[in-house]
């Protein structure tokens, strides 16, 4: 899953500065968007792996 928000946040990064370079700021806000995409999809990865460990913080207040 990081992997994918890794690739969104790139190509966003790309849309980006190409509607910058062309004065496109339709091409810009997408390119944004797409990069807080790609956020939201690692720190989702980034939540479930967490949540897939044993012995998480969360596991061990749950045992107390």
């Amino acid at each position: 899953m990081a992997d994918k928000g890794r690739a969104d946040k790139m190509k966003g990064k790309a849309k980006e500065m190409t509607g910058k370079v062309t004065g496109d700021r339709e091409m810009q806000s997408e390119g944004r968007l797409e990069q807080a995409r790609g956020e939201a999809k690692k720190l989702k990865g980034k939540a479930q792996e967490n949540m897939q460990q044993p012995g998480t913080r969360s596991a061990k207040r749950d045992r107390t």
